[in-house]
């Protein structure tokens, strides 16, 4: 998009929203209505990425053509380059954030060979571009994720508060890692990496602004959150066989409130990785939008 397109644009977006917020202070319900639709609106443009790929699933799911030349998985593959050169392209991701997805993409790669090689769960369709069982669109899956976190920080200006030592998130974010992998031979210790979790992210809060008000809230409910809608994304994903877990081989099912714990946990290996990146900042007194 040239700077010539553009600039119209934004003055026209300016205007709407300077309109939008007028007809909100004419009463107190109408602001926090305006608020919460605002903040659905800006967490919707935050998983752009994400949101992308679980339509473009969902779609090649319901309307593949059968006996196409080209097989549903490797359309996905390129589907989802498509849209990450298209987010860089038109500036909606910078390429910081996009070093942060590339991360993502080589540990979730990484994670998904062994898992496949393991039973964990296994994609029921065929391609050429995969290693191994794995299709390399399964990649990108986790690089929404990382998309979304990079995004959103920058979406509503996140700053934290007591945020735990870098050094003891990287040590807790390798635990997490490792037991993904090692609890197939070793116990799985994940209950003591939810403790610790509780004990480093316990007292830390963020600060965010959807409007012009800033907003606070602990970081471990965010976090949970986060992993919650993760998880209802799973079971669209599932749905339109994207991959499917052993109970899901024969017919769909939804995915076990268990996985929800995984999640949890990844996402704080996804916070922590942004962090490699994008070093959180502090929150200041009396900040404003």
């Amino acid at each position: 998009m040239t700077d010539a397109c553009r600039l119209p644009l934004e003055a026209w977006g300016r205007r709407a929203l300077t309109n939008a917020q007028l007809w909100a202070d004419r009463s107190r319900w109408r602001g926090y209505a305006f608020e919460f639709l605002w903040f659905g609106l800006k967490q919707g443009w935050a998983c752009l990425f994400g949101g992308a790929m679980l339509a473009l699933i969902v779609a090649t799911f319901l309307w593949w053509p059968e006996g196409a030349a080209l097989s549903r998985y490797d359309f996905l593959v390129i589907g989802a380059m498509a849209i990450q050169v298209t987010m860089l392209a038109f500036r909606l991701e910078t390429w910081e954030e996009a070093r942060v997805i590339f991360l993502f993409h080589l540990a979730g790669t990484v994670m998904e060979l062994f898992k496949t090689h393991h039973g964990s769960w296994l994609y029921p369709e065929d391609s050429l571009l995969r290693i191994g069982a794995v299709p390399l669109f399964s990649g990108f899956m986790y690089a929404a994720v990382g998309s979304y976190i990079a995004r959103v920080q920058r979406i509503f200006h996140i700053r934290v508060r007591r945020y735990p030592p870098l050094w003891t998130t990287w040590l807790l974010a390798g635990s997490i890692y490792v037991n993904f992998f090692a609890h197939h031979w070793l116990p799985d210790v994940r209950l003591l990496l939810f403790a610790a979790t509780a004990v480093l992210f316990g007292r830390g809060w963020f600060f965010f602004t959807t409007d012009r008000k800033r907003r606070a809230m602990p970081l471990l409910p965010g976090y949970f959150l986060v992993a919650l809608f993760i998880w209802i994304a799973e079971n669209l994903a599932t749905f339109g066989r994207a991959w499917a877990y052993p109970g899901q081989a024969d017919a769909w099912e939804m995915v076990g409130l268990e996985k929800l714990g995984s999640w949890f946990l990844l996402m704080i290996v996804s916070v922590v990785l942004v962090s490699l990146v994008h070093r959180p900042e502090e929150e200041v007194l009396g900040a404003r939008a």
